[in-house]
C-alpha cells in the first residue's frame, strides 16, 4: 500500500471518530437539557412515563417579593383604584363606591356588594383585610364582610377577636355550613390575610356533579383542607347548588360594617402539563 493511501485511509478514520465525537457530544448536550428517562413505567393517571424525559417542563413565574402579586396573577387592587370592580344591582352595573385610601379600600354602608370585573373557576385567591380598630356592636354585628367565591359561596369575614358568635359565623368559617378548624384571628384593626384556593363545581343535565371544595389558610393557619361546599351560601337556611356558569366573580359583601380591604389578587388554575402543545 503506498503512503498516500495509508495517509488517505487514517484520515478517513480520523473524520469518521470525530464525526462521532460530534455526535455523542450533541447527544449528551440533548439528555443534559432534557434529563429523564425513556425506558420507564407509565404513570397510570396519563401518558407519561415516570420521570418522563420528554415530560413539559412547568412554566417559570416570579413569585411575588414583599407583598406583591405573582406576576402570572391577575391584580383586581393594587392600593390605587377599583377600576377592576363594580356594584352589581338588579342586573344593573353601576360605578364603585366604596372609599380607596392608603393603599387599602374600604366597605361603604349600604352601597351593596363590589364584584370583580373579571370571572374564575379554579383558582388561588390572596386578599387582605383588617375590622375596625374601635370596637362596636358584638356577634355578627362587629366588623362583618364576607369574601363570595364565584359571588355565591362565602367565606366570612368577621372580627372574631374575644367575640362570641354562633360557630359557623365566625371569621374563615365556610358560612352557614362549617366552622374553621381554629380560630386564627388577630387584633381589631390588625390586618390579616385569606389565602384561598377554589375548586369550582360541576353540573351534567342541570344536577351538580361534582361540589366546590375549597382550602383556607388564615393569617398562615389552616382554616379548611379542600372542605366541600354544600352548595350555595344562604342565611337561616341549609346550602344547595343551583347550576351556573363555569366561571363567577369574586363579591366583597357589604354588611354595614366599614372593613378595609388590600392587596388582592387571583391566579387562574391550569391542568397539569397545560404546556404540553
Amino acid at each position: 500500500m503506498s503512503l498516500r493511501k495509508r495517509i488517505y485511509d487514517f484520515s478517513t478514520i480520523l473524520a469518521a471518530v470525530a464525526a462521532a465525537s460530534v455526535m455523542m457530544a450533541g447527544f449528551s448536550l440533548q439528555a443534559a437539557q432534557q434529563p429523564g428517562y425513556t425506558d420507564t413505567p407509565y404513570i397510570p393517571y396519563g401518558k407519561w412515563r415516570v420521570h418522563d424525559a420528554a415530560r413539559p417542563r412547568p412554566e417559570v413565574i416570579t413569585p411575588g417579593k414583599e407583598g406583591r402579586a405573582p406576576l402570572d396573577a391577575v391584580v383586581l387592587f393594587d392600593g390605587t383604584d377599583l377600576s377592576q370592580w363594580h356594584h352589581v344591582r338588579d342586573g344593573e352595573s353601576t360605578p364603585p363606591t366604596w372609599k380607596v385610601g392608603d393603599g387599602y379600600f374600604e366597605t361603604v354602608p349600604r352601597s351593596g356588594q363590589l364584584v370583580s370585573k373579571e370571572k374564575f373557576g379554579d383558582c388561588q385567591i390572596h386578599i387582605e383585610w383588617a375590622t375596625p380598630s374601635e370596637v362596636k356592636g358584638d356577634g355578627q354585628g362587629r366588623g362583618n364582610s364576607g369574601v363570595f367565591l364565584m359571588g355565591v359561596y362565602e367565606i366570612q369575614v368577621l372580627d372574631s377577636w374575644n367575640n362570641v358568635t354562633y360557630a359557623d359565623g365566625q371569621a374563615g368559617a365556610m358560612y352557614g355550613q362549617y366552622p374553621p378548624l381554629v380560630n386564627a384571628s388577630r387584633k381589631p384593626g390588625e390586618w390579616q390575610s385569606y389565602d384561598i384556593i377554589f375548586e369550582a363545581p360541576e353540573f351534567k343535565d342541570g344536577k351538580m356533579s361534582e361540589p366546590a371544595y375549597v382550602t383556607v389558610i388564615h393569617n398562615g393557619v389552616v382554616l379548611h383542607h379542600r372542605q366541600a361546599f354544600l352548595g350555595e351560601t344562604f342565611h337561616r337556611r341549609v346550602g344547595v347548588y343551583t347550576e351556573h356558569p363555569p366561571e363567577g366573580p369574586l363579591a366583597l359583601q357589604d354588611h354595614g360594617n366599614p372593613i378595609r380591604y388590600r392587596n388582592i389578587w387571583v391566579r387562574p388554575l391550569g391542568d397539569y402539563d397545560q404546556n404540553d402543545k
